[in-house]
């Protein structure tokens, strides 16, 4: 049997123990009793939708409390807390919901001792995406993406901030996107001297470009369409999958290499083939269709066109129905032509047909006459000089002056010194045989002289014309050394000019 000195030391340590533990419980229990076990009241629950990814919401407890929101699609709530109680106004912002949804939502509130208070359920449905209509059509994560892309974009404030993102979207729509794809052969229509229309389809939306030019070096393979005279035409703001250019400006008769090019809202670009188009040359049109000299077995005609063309006379002798043409290939825009070998006393009926650069034709109206005993002198036309100084001991002299007639015929040449009627003039004989070109040529003229020429002519039944007056002016005499240091000396010493005397 264990003696009482031996037992008391072990019941005193299980004493110490018990009041040790009794007094922590009951220290505990004083603190629990502190508080006011009265969980905060909660009012004033609010929400608002900042943006379509975004929404705030706020409450008022009544007293300091910390903050706390479960939320979510349905009312399985997710959490948004704000740990510290130390606030009456709470405020949470739920991020990453989804555009155009109905949520469920509640808040809870705890003050510093754990007393809890909980709200009931609210819904509020988020802000949807309206100003982004194409948005709709994408995937629910892809319209988050494009929403949220969108605020941040919004957020930027500086221009160095926005160029770096359009470089970024640059490089992304290069590497995502397709540029509009161009279908086939753009249609080229309703061709005129100055302007065309153009059509052609795209696989998306985009706009409408024709670039055209004249110039063409087939060294290089492809026309250039960076020089100044590049027409660059179109509708630059509508966005179409049809397009139609209706293109001014080209020159008539012109031939142009043209493409057109359809940018989209992300700056792709789609080019076409090159194509080419050739505008209409402005029509030869036939003016003053006339008869300048009937004879007995030829007519002289003339006309006028509005433009450069080559013309000729299609003459129908109207009794034998015999059809003959005279013209000549050159462009010109006045033009006379002399048909020959009719029938005296025949009538004709005779029509111009003219051509332009590009040989489109037009016709003048029929003109009939009826060929009569000549009664008409030669046409005289085309008159022109030139004169040539030789030099020599003499300075001789050289005039070479040539006519035209339109019709074979003998003709004069006359001159005289000076601008004086009274002056006898002084001609050079009349020529052998008849002709149509004709040349004199004049070695009797001086140097330093002015002199006045005609010329009179008659064809092979006589009838004679004379032309109009016309003045030449022969060249000067070149002076020698020795002439022009004696007319220094003449200056000087009067007598000089008696040397020789």
């Amino acid at each position: 049997m264990r003696s009482i000195s031996n037992v008391a030391p072990v019941i005193l340590s299980v004493l110490i123990v018990f009041l040790g533990v009794f007094v922590f419980v009951d220290s505990r229990a004083q603190a629990q009793s502190a508080g006011d076990g009265v969980a905060p009241q909660i009012s004033n629950i609010s929400f608002t939708n900042t943006n379509s990814t975004t929404t705030v919401v706020t409450w008022e407890t009544d007293e300091n409390a910390d903050s706390l929101v479960n939320y979510g699609i349905d009312k399985s709530y997710g959490i948004v807390r704000d740990a510290m109680p130390d606030k009456k106004k709470h405020k949470l912002i739920l991020n990453g919901i989804e555009p155009s949804t109905v949520y469920h939502f509640r808040v809870v509130s705890a003050d510093e001792y754990g007393n809890q208070a909980l709200s009931g359920d609210y819904t509020f449905i988020s802000k949807d995406n309206k100003d982004i209509p194409s948005i709709k059509n994408l995937p629910k994560e892809e319209q988050l993406n494009v929403q949220k892309s969108i605020n941040a974009i919004e957020q930027l404030q500086t221009e160095a901030g926005v160029r770096a993102v359009v470089s970024a979207l640059g490089e992304t729509a290069r590497r995502v996107l397709e540029p509009p794809v161009i279908s086939g052969v753009p249609n080229v229509s309703d061709i005129e001297s100055d302007s065309a229309v153009i059509t052609w389809i795209t696989d998306h939306e985009s706009n409408s470009i024709v670039e055209c030019v004249s110039e063409y070096d087939p060294s290089q393979g492809a026309a250039n369409y960076e020089g100044p005279s590049v027409i660059r035409q179109g509708n630059f703001d509508e966005r179409v999958k049809e397009h139609t250019v209706h293109v001014v400006g080209f020159r008539p008769g012109t031939q142009y290499h043209c493409r057109v090019i359809s940018e989209d809202d992300a700056g792709l670009r789609g080019i076409s083939r090159e194509l080419k188009l050739t505008t209409k040359a402005i029509l030869a049109e036939i003016l003053s269709f006339r008869v300048l000299k009937i004879e007995e077995d030829a007519a002289t005609l003339n006309w006028r066109t509005s433009v450069p063309a080559a013309g000729a006379v299609e003459y129908m002798d109207t009794k034998t129905k015999e059809t003959k043409t005279a013209g000549s290939p050159d462009f010109a825009s006045s033009h006379t032509v002399r048909i020959a070998g009719l029938r005296l006393g025949a009538r004709y009926q005779a029509v111009v047909r003219a051509e332009n650069a590009l040989g489109e034709k037009t016709a003048s109206k029929p003109l009939s006459f009826t060929t009569v005993k000549d009664t008409a002198p030669p046409l005289i036309s085309k008159v022109s000089n030139d004169s040539t100084l030789y030099p020599s001991a003499e300075a001789k002299v050289q005039t070479i002056v040539t006519w035209a007639t339109d019709e074979s015929s003998f003709c004069q040449f006359y001159f005289r010194e000076g601008l004086n009627p009274s002056v006898e003039p002084t001609g050079l004989g009349e020529e052998k045989e008849p002709r149509t070109a004709h040349v004199q040529v004049v070695v009797e003229f001086l140097p330093s002289t002015v002199y006045q020429f005609w010329v009179e002519c008659r064809d092979r039944v006589n009838n004679k014309i004379q032309s109009e007056n016309f003045v030449l002016f022969t060249p000067n005499k070149e002076k020698s050394i020795i002439d022009i240091i004696l007319e220094n000396f003449q200056g000087t010493f009067g007598w000089v000019e008696n040397i020789g005397k």
